[in-house]
């Protein structure tokens, strides 16, 4: 049975993109890329244990810590995350995501062009 990827919280997003660009870390390399304030060791462990249970990260002994690395991948979980918000926000439907951000002003001409760019080359593949 495939186990269903979970939406993370903030917290838990900010360690995970850590544990993704590293490749795996121990918790005192994950507190070093937070910015400040940095959260208390207790803090950051809870929230990796909170992962592995979730099954984002396993770990293996490094000494007398523990070395977490991803089980899932940022784009597997990528694809998760925007096939949820096109479901439940867009009704599955592009051209109404697209919308969105044309309508609120947030796509350059530039980004726009570069999008119909990307749906050009798709239709050639």
């Amino acid at each position: 049975m495939e186990q269903t990827i979970r939406e993370l919280t903030r917290a838990e997003l900010e360690v995970m993109q850590i544990i993704w660009e590293r490749g795996g870390a121990l918790v005192s390399e994950v507190i070093e890329q937070i910015p400040e304030p940095k959260p208390a060791t207790t803090t950051v462990s809870t929230i990796i244990r909170i992962l592995e249970k979730k099954g984002f990260v396993s770990h293996t002994s490094e000494g007398r810590s523990f070395r977490y690395h991803p089980l899932v991948s940022r784009e597997e979980y990528t694809n998760v995350f925007m096939s949820g918000v096109l479901s439940n926000f867009f009704g599955n439907s592009l051209s109404q995501l697209v919308s969105f951000f044309a309508e609120k002003e947030r796509i350059s001409s530039g980004e726009m062009n570069e999008i119909l760019e990307i749906l050009r080359r798709d239709e050639q593949k």
